[in-house]
């Protein structure tokens, strides 16, 4: 009997468990009142906007061409939950084209529905005219429309088909976006004679994850010209993809994020080969074959490789007459980068020969940072091109050569035994810097070997120091200096606030910033035109504000973290910060002139873990008239893992609290 009981127990759950992993029962159109009458959803009370369902297949399916086609078919439910998320009404479907073939738009239907006194009412898209067309590059074209008649509690939902020619271009899915989704599910039915990599990212689990391996019979067919067609059928291997997630929370960006794509959970394809019964074919070269491809590529590396006699009447100027390699490689980015302009980003192909460059004076990104490296090569230094991603494009993929994920080039030299990095094409950064956008994980020098190069992020050190001095002059007021040497990357955001808006507008705003009133003089900024190195600020302060029988005194008058940069109580991905940290602010201060000190705040030094990864220090003293007061922050670590972020948000949290306290005179 026990037995019999513990079986009938396993067949139960087995049918439950069977059953909770069927797809959400929603048909296209059956929408009722009950379904428009939600307000809010479980999976995130306060969302502006909930996917019900989103739900793709592709299939592969013989043409008139010998050979196969793509069929993708998608559909998606979303409920409109208030005007905040009225974004989700508007749609977009890329297609790809070769300029002579596009991928086919077919079956489009969009409805929107709303509960008026009482019943469903619907209101159809008119395809036939409120769908555009909008051309991104040369690659892709984009359909667009917007859901009619939307309003807070609309529902929508949309299908359509794409039917594609190009093989290679198995389409991904995400199963996350800024949006929670209730169930997102994709399957695909992947024949054994085409071979893809499967590339997944992101930090959400799969509700299901199959596969079921078959066998099918596959047909295509061949016009051989009027009234003649070519068919064959054949049998082979099948296997039977299907992967889902339910309840998937929205994903939207944060303080200290890469770029949001890095961290969607979704799932791509790579073409890989051909297999039997067509005639093998390999489509994924391995990175060394690539960048041996590229040198040889006339949009890339050809150019290098030549004598490139017309760079000779420019060399003399572009060297400056220097003897040393480092001194060379120094004047030869210098001329380039004064000298042209930079009217394209993301671009890593040639869009005009170098030699029509050096004559226009204006190009792209790669076309500068080739013309650079053609430079360095010309004048006998070791040089090559250098392909990353940047950070605001996403992560390139470590093994596999996979040109889409990159969008960048710079040029690598070596002095002395050491690599030196170089980009031309901004105009604002000194010999040897790069953009702290460039340190995103792994790039690839564009050699025989195509040898990898780590550009880590906790490489970079951010470093500044803040120093003021208090003093009560002759009147009994008080007066101070502040000098201020801030990091690399601050000094670029310095120069460029100056270069656009001037050294005025510039003080102005740091007196803004400012914890009270003050007057402000002698203003300076030292070395903004040397570009190598960090900037100088210097200015003379007073106080304006009424003396009151009691102060309080933020010791924290500049540049203190005022609200903590991690708000959020959960989150779901990684924290990127773009360098290390070592903040240092000094302060030495008289004692107002007629006032004692009532409170002082409680010295403390804390670190982040017992790794060090993070530490605060945060000291206050009183010896005699004088006041010392010193904060430093260091952060040495860069990325944190989602799990380590309630870790990161408290110390920031105690670092917000103390930079906030105050000193507290009273009058004697």
């Amino acid at each position: 009997m026990k037995r019999f009981i513990h079986l009938i127990l396993f067949l139960v759950l087995a049918i439950a468990v069977a059953h909770s992993q069927e797809s959400p029962k929603i048909k296209f159109g059956n929408v009722t009142a009950a379904d428009l009458q939600h307000t809010v959803y479980s999976v995130d009370s306060s969302a502006d906007a909930v996917v019900i369902a989103d739900i793709g297949h592709t299939n592969f399916v013989g043409n008139m061409k010998g050979t196969f086609s793509l069929e993708f078919k998608k559909f998606k439910r979303a409920h409109i939950l208030n005007k905040n998320g009225y974004d989700i009404a508007d749609v977009s479907i890329s297609l790809y084209t070769n300029g002579q073939m596009e991928e086919d738009l077919e079956n489009l239907k969009a409805v929107t529905y709303n509960l008026e006194n009482g019943k469903v009412v619907e209101t159809k898209l008119d395809v036939k005219n409120a769908v555009f067309k909008d051309r991104i590059n040369k690659n892709w074209v984009v359909r667009k429309f917007t859901f009619p008649n939307i309003k807070a509690g609309s529902i929508i939902e949309y299908e359509y088909k794409v039917k594609s020619d190009f093989i290679f271009n198995l389409q991904p899915w995400e199963f996350q976006g800024a949006y929670p989704r209730l169930w997102s599910e994709y399957n695909v039915r992947m024949p054994e004679f085409y071979t893809y990599v499967t590339l997944t990212q992101g930090y959400q689990k799969y509700y299901i994850n199959d596969r079921k391996d078959s066998r099918d019979n596959f047909y295509m067919a061949e016009s051989r010209g009027v009234g003649a067609t070519e068919r064959a059928s054949f049998n082979a291997g099948v296997t039977d993809f299907r992967w889902a997630m339910k309840d998937v929370p929205a994903l939207k960006e944060e303080s200290y994020t890469s770029t949001i794509n890095n961290h969607i959970s979704k799932i791509e394809f790579q073409f890989k080969s051909i297999n039997h019964p067509f005639e093998y074919k390999n489509f994924m070269d391995s990175w060394p074959v690539v960048s041996k491809q590229l040198l040889n590529d006339e949009d890339f590396g050809l150019q290098l490789r030549k004598d490139n006699g017309w760079l000779n009447d420019v060399m003399k100027a572009a060297t400056g007459g220097a003897g040393s390699e480092a001194d060379k490689a120094r004047n030869i980015y210098n001329w380039v980068r004064d000298n042209f302009t930079c009217t394209n980003y993301n671009r890593k192909y040639l869009e005009q020969p170098l030699k029509n460059l050096l004559k226009s004076k204006n190009g792209n990104e790669a076309e500068i940072n080739l013309l650079l490296t053609a430079m360095l090569l010309k004048a006998d230094l070791k040089a090559d091109p250098v392909m990353l991603s940047t950070r605001s494009h996403g992560y390139a993929h470590a093994v596999y050569p996979l040109m889409e994920r990159y969008n960048h080039v710079i040029a690598k030299v070596k002095i002395d035994g050491k690599d030196v990095f170089l980009d031309a094409s901004h105009p604002e950064l000194g010999y040897g810097h790069l953009n702290y956008d460039c340190y995103n994980g792994q790039a690839r020098v564009i050699d025989n070997d195509a040898t990898v190069i780590e550009m880590d992020a906790g490489s970079l050190k951010e470093k500044s120091v803040i120093s003021l001095f208090i003093i009560n002059d002759e009147k009994g007021n008080s007066v101070g200096s502040l000098q201020k040497a801030p990091g690399y990357y601050e000094s670029l955001r310095i120069r460029s606030k100056v270069k656009e808006k001037g050294k005025d507008n510039y003080f102005a705003e740091l007196k803004k910033s400012f914890g009270t009133e003050i007057k402000m003089s002698n203003e300076r900024i030292d070395s903004l035109t040397k570009l190598d190195d960090p900037v100088g600020v210097f200015f003379d302060f007073d106080f304006t504000g009424e003396k009151e029988d009691i102060i309080y005194f933020n010791p924290m008058l500049i540049e203190g973290y005022k609200e903590n940069p991690f708000k959020s109580a959960k989150r779901y991905y990684p924290v990127e910060m773009p360098f290390a940290l070592d903040e240092t602010y000094n302060m030495q201060m008289e004692i107002p002139t007629g006032y004692v000190v009532d409170e002082l705040p409680k010295q403390m030094v804390m670190k982040m873990n017992e790794e060090g990864d993070g530490t605060f220090e945060y000291r206050v003293s009183v010896s005699g008239n004088n006041i010392s007061f010193r904060s430093r922050l260091v952060i040495n670590r860069t990325f944190y893992l989602p799990e380590e972020y309630e870790m990161l948000r408290e110390f920031f949290n105690l670092v917000v609290k103390k930079h906030n306290e105050q000193i507290v005179f009273k009058k004697k």
